[in-house]
């Protein structure tokens, strides 16, 4: 890629929870790198730098997001790597973390090599990779973890399964730590949830579908701490969705067990009464949610697999725990588990749909709405989030402001109101519960390497 030329942000609200910075200042890229942040910025600009007033809006390091399946290579119909992180830099996102379970699985340094050069060619955000824990994620022989760590891997996991055998996720975890690197866990064990499709409970029962419970999830986040605290691995629970989960990480991270956890959106924001149509959902759990007034609530039917999901929406008592988990610290990351299908996959019974929604370009404003708007959190607090934590667990040299790191940053409005619509997508794919939803807080601008890669005004102009 040609080199960037410099560019000034002027006027923002800077927010670096790394360093602990929040204030109206300047921002200086130059070579890719922040040259400077505060009033000196502007004083050392260069004649030709781009000039961007972005007066009344936040200024932050380059959001990250840790769990996102870009399909490549295999399932293109669904997305690529190119559709994928043009969904991200609308969404405000500079750096997304791709999962193994593609077609072959990410299980071998070739596979890794593959998508690190496609990425570099064809990607408009930053591309890590992540690779398999076990051969073609089928959960019975170790992948060559050593290999894939010098391939370049942040991370292993066998995200959208997980490994039932413990003495093999014991084995697995040694070998991780070894090579200094975290495991991703996808916590579902099959023994307990075998055929279910949503969550088990009252509307499971009164739609006649089969219940997930969430002990299935949580006897597995349960094997992670034990195993963790066994080990000394860093272990890292994906998407997790019930209170149980919580309860088990808050207590594990008080005893010093190098556990973590991560939250999506629709488990925050939803709840199992979604599937039995937005009447119910608008009558009972979502009924005070964003203040939304009966005549703008959007609307869909019952069943509608765009609400199907795993881990799948949980109860209302569940969401709040989440949310608990988020503000207390025991959950530290946001992520979308950005998951595309193509539209005759969803267009079935809900038995019988795959599991999973993207999210990309409506993650921002969702955890904006459910926990900055409402007073949850503060917006440094929700930045880090996205910034600092997953950066940290990874080992990424990203999420910060400070002189000399990469000129990734995102300048977002946390007060603008939009309506997500499906024709706006960038992603191949649109099996998204929130087409039709008001939303308030929207990324403005994407800035990769010093590049804008995505402002607000050119929309139009890629969709």
């Amino acid at each position: 890629m040609a080199e960037a030329n410099p560019l000034l942000l002027t006027g923002g609200r800077v927010i670096d929870p790394a360093s602990k910075f929040d204030a109206v200042a300047d921002v200086l890229i130059v070579k890719g790198k922040i040259a400077a942040v505060g009033r000196e910025a502007s004083a050392m600009a260069p004649q030709d730098a781009e000039r961007c007033d972005v007066s009344g809006l936040v200024v932050c390091p380059g959001l990250i997001d840790l769990h996102v399946h870009l399909r490549e290579p295999g399932q293109s119909a669904k997305e690529t790597i190119a559709t994928g992180t043009a969904a991200a830099a609308r969404g405000g996102f500079t750096s997304v973390v791709c999962m193994p379970n593609t077609q072959p699985a990410i299980d071998n340094p070739g596979t890794v090599a593959l998508i690190r050069e496609k990425a570099a060619r064809e990607g408009v955000v930053n591309v890590f990779v992540t690779g398999a824990i076990t051969k073609g994620i089928a959960g019975e022989e170790l992948a060559p973890i050593g290999s894939l760590k010098q391939a370049g891997v942040v991370a292993i996991t066998d995200d959208g399964h997980c490994v039932q055998n413990n003495d093999l996720m014991r084995r697995a975890l040694e070998y991780a730590q070894m090579f200094d690197l975290p495991v991703m866990d996808h916590c579902q064990d099959y023994s307990l949830v075998t055929d279910g499709v949503m969550h088990e409970g009252y509307w499971s029962v009164a739609l006649g579908l089969r219940g997930w419970p969430a002990a299935g999830e949580e006897m597995i986040v349960a094997r992670n701490i034990l195993l963790a605290e066994l080990t000394g691995t860093r272990v890292h629970c994906q998407h997790l969705s019930s209170a149980g989960s919580v309860a088990l990480l808050r207590e594990a991270k008080r005893r010093g067990v190098p556990i973590s956890g991560e939250a999506c959106p629709h488990h925050f924001v939803l709840t199992d009464a979604t599937i039995a149509g937005s009447e119910k959902f608008w009558a009972g759990d979502g009924k005070d949610l964003f203040g939304y007034r009966a005549d703008g609530r959007p609307s869909w039917p019952s069943y509608d697999t765009n609400f199907k999901m795993n881990p799948p929406l949980r109860s209302a008592r569940d969401r709040e725990a989440i949310l608990e988990g988020l503000v207390d610290g025991t959950i530290e990351i946001l992520c979308s588990d950005h998951a595309p299908h193509c539209d005759y996959e969803k267009e079935v019974e809900f038995d019988y749909a795959p599991f999973g929604i993207t999210g990309l370009e409506t993650e921002l404003a969702l955890g904006l709405m459910q926990l900055y708007h409402t007073k949850r959190l503060g917006l440094a607090e929700l930045i880090r989030k996205f910034t600092v934590a997953p950066a940290e667990l990874l080992r990424l040299q990203k999420g910060t402001l400070k002189t000399g790191a990469d000129g990734d940053v995102t300048v977002f409005d946390p007060e603008r109101e939009w309506v997500w619509e499906r024709e706006a997508s960038a992603s191949k794919s649109y099996n998204s519960p929130f087409y039709g939803w008001p939303l308030k807080g929207r990324a403005v601008m994407t800035i990769v390497g010093g590049k804008i890669v995505w402002r607000e005004q050119e929309t139009a102009a890629m969709v």
